[in-house]
């Protein structure tokens, strides 16, 4: 039997639209011994509801947790409102307000007349309260609407649970639709997944099917295109589908053949409700086209403006460099100068052409051309990236505030949008993105969507990395169409013209490997065996490094199972970096063994607690009674993580390659073996080569390598925005 506590609703602590509580309840009951304590005292609630009121009782199911900052807290997963029978609860409820008109005299002498079951004879029969003295025929009437209004709610929470819904759920259903949820559903259920964000397909589906939908409805079959394109997109990058694609795809999803016809009144249906868009053959979600035909049109204009000159910009340059005790090569000179000057630029280049040194210039030379104070400029200047690790490092480059894009655009997770947005945009005046290949194509519309329209614009990147996880290959697109200001930094500044690893990095991109830049000098080794002795080779080089920094030593894999996984190798590097102390407490969560002083991964943005996907920290205290706690450091910032948020984490000693983007750590090491087989391709490898600074190992077998260097065929996205730019938007 679930767990339940019984008794009256205080206040909300915090609330938002969706109907998400955190409040206080005052317990008269239970059916936990553990929460005895709790009796006729106040308890912290979470959850979901519809309606809350200070008269109604409540049994709350649900079980207890640690919150990180609230403590101990009833987490609610249903509940039910307790209908009043006793006269005197009766008289209270109907004088609470919600009945206006109805003071205590004439609420005593309804109850004494229709007895305990007042409200029931209210609902089925109002006539009844004729016989009572002193009500109008005006409060009759109010009486019965409001009762009606307020049991109906309860009743659409009921029946979207007997459909199949959680009780979260029904709430952000009910929240949506109110009145109207249950002619919404009957009318098409699949408009949830378009109206409402967390609500998937097949869960929406399994209910519609149970609910006794046919298989081909025409409802379904749209519903299904949409899955199939956002599914498609979602896994392989792309813009846009063929008709081809969508046809052989349906019936997978249907489970049934689906003849031409019905297909193709699918798409008419979708064109006709603006979901998607045809042009040219080409099938578009209308989210996607809007956001690539928006990119086009707002970088193509800014391009197009007329360069503002700075006076005496050469000179002002020559002093900043001294000042900062640099000297720009002519690549970096032009970079500075014309993105001081223009309201669009691209800045692009391998590792080592100094793409994050001349930031630091550029907001300075803007600083000074524009006379502006470091206080103006936190207004009007806005660095930021799609990670937070490579936004801290810009931030150390240049010495100002800078951000993830996310948080920039106060991106809210319970429901998936932007508090900057078109309605209410940012005032900065300069924007620069860095690690620009990691944009995605919506998050990109979504920040032009936030800024003023004559916001300038610098974007800086390598198109050689991994692409955005999501859909669109933005830089990629940007630069190939020609059609922009680019900036192509070529010359290797410094360090990087002595490094082995840099040349390693160049042979990449340019599709070949000269096998003679391996262990030439110490900052580049590669280390030949099979897969059955990679980690006993990791675990031999991670011990002459147990004395570096956390943040200075990485090794990254491309896939988590396989026997030279990254949970394998983390099993064992584990034992090297931080083995079993008797000092040390641990807690085992699934198959894997926590330990303080363990190095972790945030896998998830947590944007309340200011911790993001990708950050690396420290795990510094575990808490296993009374109630279990992990608390994690990330450079000073302490979060606390409770069971309910456990999976929020993993192992850092090895972590993916896609998890390392936008950031460098002096140290890497790098397996490389054909068991990743699918996995091995340029784009990846390369991205895994660049984040390794001073020393770089690679273990495993120099053939997979080449077959990484020479797979290019996963770099492959169909996407639009480059033929836009080049051809207009058709």
């Amino acid at each position: 039997m679930s767990t339940y506590i019984k008794g009256k609703y205080q206040k909300s602590i915090y609330q938002n639209d969706s109907g998400y509580h955190i409040g206080l309840f005052k317990v008269s009951d239970t059916n936990n011994e553990k929460l005895a304590d709790y009796l006729n005292r106040v308890m912290t609630f979470t959850g979901y509801f519809h309606e809350l009121n200070e008269l109604d009782t409540y049994l709350l199911y649900g079980e207890v947790v640690i919150h990180e900052k609230y403590g101990e807290q009833f987490q609610v997963t249903s509940y039910e409102r307790c209908k009043p029978e006793e006269k005197d609860a009766i008289v209270e409820f109907l004088t609470s307000g919600l009945f206006k008109g109805i003071g205590e005299k004439k609420a005593k002498s309804i109850v004494e007349v229709l007895g305990k079951d007042t409200l029931k004879i209210i609902l089925e029969n109002p006539d009844n309260l004729i016989l009572i003295p002193g009500i109008t025929k005006a409060n009759i009437n109010m009486l019965h609407t409001k009762l009606k209004e307020y049991e109906a709610s309860y009743e659409l929470i009921l029946y979207l649970g007997n459909l199949g819904f959680s009780t979260r759920d029904s709430m952000l259903i009910y929240n949506h639709y109110k009145e109207k949820t249950k002619d919404i559903i009957s009318q098409d259920i699949y408009k949830l997944i378009q109206d409402i964000n967390d609500i998937t397909f097949k869960k929406i589906d399994q209910i519609a099917l149970n609910m006794g939908i046919e298989k081909k409805a025409i409802i379904r079959i749209k519903a299904s295109l949409l899955y199939i394109m956002k599914e498609v997109s979602n896994t392989y990058g792309h813009s846009y589908y063929y008709k081809d694609e969508l046809t052989m795809l349906l019936p997978r999803v249907i489970k049934e053949r689906v003849a031409e016809e019905e297909f193709n009144k699918g798409v008419e249906e979708l064109e006709k409700d603006i979901l998607i868009i045809v042009k040219e053959e080409k099938y578009y979600l209308k989210e996607m086209y809007e956001s690539e035909t928006l990119i086009v049109r707002r970088f193509r204009r800014l391009n197009s403006n007329n360069p503002l000159p700075i006076k005496d910009i050469n000179q002002k340059l020559e002093e900043l460099e001294e000042n900062l005790g640099i000297t720009y090569n002519s690549e970096q000179r032009e970079a500075i100068k014309e993105s001081c000057q223009r309201d669009f630029t691209i800045i692009t280049g391998g590792p080592g052409t100094g793409k994050t040194t001349i930031m630091k210039a550029i907001t300075e030379l803007y600083r000074i051309c524009n006379k502006l104070s470091y206080a103006t400029m936190l207004e009007k200047v806005a660095l930021l990236a799609p990670t937070g690790r490579a936004a801290k490092r810009m931030g150390e480059s240049t010495l100002l505030k800078s951000s993830t894009i996310h948080r920039f655009l106060k991106w809210q997770k319970e429901t998936n949008k932007f508090q900057i947005n078109e309605y209410n945009k940012s005032k900065a005046e300069l924007i620069i993105i860095d690690e620009a290949s990691m944009i995605d194509t919506y998050l990109m519309a979504n920040l032009l969507k936030g800024i003023s329209a004559n916001c300038k614009i610098i974007m800086v990147g390598d198109d050689h990395q991994l692409p955005s996880v999501g859909p669109g290959q933005i830089l990629h697109d940007l630069i190939k169409s020609e059609k922009l200001t680019v900036i192509k930094l070529q010359e290797l500044y410094r360090q990087g013209k002595d490094s082995n690893i840099i040349t390693l990095a160049y042979d990449m991109r340019a599709g070949s490997i000269n096998r003679k830049v391996f262990n030439k000098e110490d900052d580049l080794t590669f280390i030949s065996c099979s897969s059955n002795n990679i980690i006993a080779n990791i675990m031999e080089i991670s011990s002459t490094y147990k004395d570096l920094s956390y943040k200075d030593f990485q090794i990254l894999a491309p896939m988590y199972k396989t026997i030279v996984g990254i949970d394998e190798i983390n099993k064992n590097i584990q034992k090297i970096f931080n083995p079993k102390d008797q000092l040390k407490k641990e807690i085992r969560i699934g198959e894997v063994v926590f330990r303080e002083q363990d190095k972790v991964i945030q896998l998830t943005n947590m944007p309340e607690e200011n911790v993001y996907n990708g950050d690396i920290g420290i795990i510094n205290r575990i808490i296993t009674t009374p109630k279990k706690e992990i608390h994690i450091d990330f450079d000073g910032n302490i979060v606390k993580y409770t069971p309910s948020n456990f999976n929020n984490f993993r192992l850092a000693y090895a972590i993916s390659i896609h998890k390392a983007q936008g950031s460098e750590f002096e140290v890497v090491i790098l397996p490389i073996v054909k068991n990743y087989n699918k996995m091995l391709y340029r784009k990846l490898v390369y991205t895994a080569v660049t984040r390794s600074k001073k020393k770089l190992y690679l273990v495993g077998d120099i053939d997979a390598l080449d077959i990484a260097v020479n797979n290019t065929d996963t770099d492959i996205r169909r996407t639009t925005i480059k033929d836009f730019l080049i051809n207009g938007i058709k």
